[in-house]
């Protein structure tokens, strides 16, 4: 199937570009175009599927709403707004247009192997997908990069902000496991971004085009405030745990800053049962757990071990042992460790799986695309045998066009 795609897409073009070229004169890319339109006439989502990927990395319609500055940047369409909250009853929609553009190009820039699984939902969908993905991004950068969220009036050193603290630091189990003023810093901007989430909840919208964007598709799709509430507690608790000595407390972690995720995006992309929040919460805690085993060494920099340290030490790993990078490859126990580990968390990919049929039918790429992606990370460590220190285990561009467009084909056309 992925062959027979990749043989197409050398003569269709991106179908999403018509708009642009539509007004002007049109040369030798005019047949191409012309090629396009009768596809999609006799397969409309074949076409689609294939054109979204040949012409990708256009970017005239974000250049063109004003989210990306003379030098490719991505800008604020509404830095010069000089306050933190549209107080205004109803936000006028050509905002709530930009705030989408905006989020879709931070998506386009950031997400990875999330961007190839997004690009193919249905507009409305696929815009609020990338909504939420933002959301999560920009916490993400916060709590684990170097990315300083501006809050108008807002400061560490804040009253209110400073009692937040307080009362978190006193609830959790552990003290800051960051140095005091890192922690104070990070805290008072995770502290202000559940600020301007609430406003996604409220009478009142922040000027922030992802907070826009993002009330706009909690309102259509009644997404639970909790659930992206429990997404930046995740990020809180990195800042005071740093071990887990249990798989159990290692779920928990994975629950909120995972499985909280496959439960927004089964709202968007529609069910037909209950039972698919259960596949839902695997999902996220599958990706999740692939992800720790292939970044365990740039995390033990940083002095984190999410590893549970009880199945460590059940095959002599030590801490240290951890620490050592690619030494560990030498250890005796890493290997079966590794396979035990990636035993576990391909039960729950087989649980996620049984997730994309209670989707609805036009939204059963992404999920499946995502998972996908993460399931060839896995072979590729199982492959090099636990292997993840000589270098980075990701999907090439070439992998992930190819595998996207066999997914896209599989769960769109068959459904399975």
């Amino acid at each position: 199937m992925a062959q027979g795609i990749e043989s197409d897409s050398a003569i269709i073009i991106d179908a999403e570009l018509d708009e642009h070229l539509n007004s002007e004169p049109l040369g030798h890319d005019g047949d191409q175009i012309d090629i396009v339109r009768a596809a999609v006439d006799i397969t409309k989502e074949a076409a689609r599927a294939i054109s979204i990927t040949a012409l990708e990395a256009v970017r005239e319609s974000a250049l063109f709403m004003g989210v990306i500055g003379s030098r490719g940047e991505l800008l604020d369409p509404f830095k010069h707004i000089d306050a933190a909250i549209w107080t205004e009853p109803e936000v006028p929609e050509h905002m709530i247009e930009t705030s989408y553009e905006f989020c879709e190009e931070l998506t386009r820039r950031e997400a990875g192997n999330f961007y190839h699984s997004f690009k193919y939902l249905p507009e409305e969908k696929r815009r609020s997908i990338m909504a939420y993905y933002a959301f999560c991004r920009r916490a993400d950068d916060i709590a684990d990069g170097d990315f300083v969220d501006i809050f108008p009036g807002g400061s560490s050193d804040d009253p209110e902000s400073v009692s937040y603290r307080l009362d978190i630091e006193r609830l959790s189990p552990g003290g800051p496991v960051l140095d005091r003023s890192a922690y104070n810093d990070k805290m008072s901007q995770l502290f202000y971004y559940r600020k301007k989430l609430s406003t996604a909840y409220g009478g009142f919208t922040s000027t922030d085009p992802i907070f826009i964007a993002l009330k706009d598709t909690v309102r259509k799709y009644g997404i639970q405030r909790l659930l992206l509430d429990d997404m930046i507690s995740g990020m809180e608790n990195d800042f005071h745990k740093n071990r887990y000595q249990t798989f159990e407390e290692l779920y928990s972690y994975c629950y909120r800053v995972a499985s909280t995720v496959g439960l927004v995006c089964i709202e968007i992309y529609g069910y037909d049962e209950p039972k698919a929040k259960e596949y839902a919460e695997s999902w996220g805690v599958f990706m999740q757990l692939i992800n720790i085993i292939r970044d365990v060494s740039e995390d033990a920099q940083r002095d984190r071990i999410y590893l549970p340290l009880e199945d460590l030490a059940r095959w002599g790993i030590s801490e240290d042992d951890v620490k050592s990078g690619g030494d560990l490859l030498n250890h005796p126990g890493w290997s079966p460790f590794v396979k035990e580990y990636l035993e576990r968390a391909d039960g729950y990919r087989q649980r996620a799986f049984k997730l994309f049929s209670h989707l609805d039918k036009s939204a059963r790429y992404s999920p499946a695309a995502m998972a996908s992606f993460y399931q060839s990370i896995m072979n590729k460590i199982s492959k090099k045998n636990g292997d993840v220190f000589t270098e980075r285990i990701q999907l090439s561009k070439t992998e992930k066009i190819l595998l996207a467009g066999y997914v896209y084909v599989r769960y769109r056309f068959f459904g399975f």
